[in-house]
């Protein structure tokens, strides 16, 4: 940790003096150089706080305003940042900031996963790795309100009853069960529509087998390491699947899409159909410490740093 001297916002950029920061499994990719990023330069990209200085140009901030971003480049482990207010986010009345930066990204990517990627449709059995995770409990509750028929893949009883509580009508637990056996007892041998995967490589191959002919394998994170290349003719031959690699960068491009998005996952908030599910909270001086049992699997639902 260093302390700088932070200039003005420049213009487009609102200074916000942050309150809590949003753990995400991102940032441990920045981290490990996994994902290559600028250097010197910060980790992190979630944070809600308070405007406090305003650049030139900018209209639709004030000295003040409770607000929250997700995404841009990194730097958000920070207790004051200059961001571009293209990519900033009013939080409502009636969320608190520590629900803002606990749901944002996480609740963004399920919005795109479940609604644009893959629109999941009322009665569709879904799979979803990781259902325990930021993103999975999210997606768990939206895919209930959907009305679809959730299925979960966590390790572990704790994980698993969280993933039950959290909208997911199935459960497999991973650490004692066949995930791709429970698959077929659940999908009566048809196999699935759909399989959103953020685990990678360790399960790429049960993954193409659980899907049933013209399903989609949905690739969005890598825990384990990048999946083999995908060949065209595997795809043919497992029953003319779909396979895609989607970002929050790509489904979030513009200030419009990052409006779109938020406003439905705040309206579903506000209204109870999504919780937060903040797990721990660390203080940014043991951002060490949070990347550890973030990576070890010792997390449950949102993590968050205090500046």
């Amino acid at each position: 940790m260093e302390t700088i001297d932070l200039p003005d916002p420049a213009t487009g950029e609102v200074q916000i003096r942050q309150t809590v920061v949003g753990l995400n499994y991102q940032d441990c990719y920045f981290r490990s150089g996994f994902y290559p990023a600028p250097l010197p330069g910060g980790v992190g990209t979630e944070a809600a706080g308070t405007v406090e200085k305003v650049g030139e140009g900018v209209t639709d901030f004030k000295v003040g305003d409770r607000v929250v971003y997700a995404g841009g480049a990194s730097g958000s482990y920070a207790d004051l940042r200059n961001m571009p207010a293209a990519r900033v986010v009013a939080i409502p009345d009636g969320m608190a900031e520590e629900d803002a930066a606990a749901i944002l990204m996480k609740g963004m990517t399920a919005e795109y996963l479940i609604t644009r990627c893959y629109p999941i449709k009322k009665d569709e059995l879904v799979l979803f790795y990781a259902a325990s995770g930021g993103v999975g409990l999210i997606a768990g509750q939206w895919g209930k309100h959907i009305g679809a028929r959730m299925i979960g893949v966590a390790s572990g009883a704790e994980k698993c009853r969280k993933a039950k509580e959290n909208g997911y009508e199935f459960v497999i637990d991973r650490s004692r069960e066949d995930v791709l056996a429970r698959v077929k007892e659940i999908s009566g041998g048809a196999g699935l529509p759909v399989v959103f995967d953020s685990i990678g490589k360790a399960t790429f191959d049960t993954t193409v087998e659980s899907l049933a002919p013209r399903g989609m394998f949905v690739s969005f994170g890598t825990t384990t390491g990048a999946p083999p290349p995908v060949e065209a003719s595997l795809l043919q031959h497992k029953g003319s699947l779909y396979f895609t690699r989607p970002t929050l960068a790509t489904y979030c491009a513009t200030r419009e899409l990052i409006l779109m998005s938020s406003k439905k996952l705040f309206d579903l908030f506000l209204a109870g159909k999504i919780k937060s599910n903040i797990g721990k909270r660390y203080a940014m001086s043991d951002a060490v410490q949070a990347h550890e049992d973030l990576e070890a699997g010792r997390t449950v639902g949102a993590s968050l740093l205090i500046p």
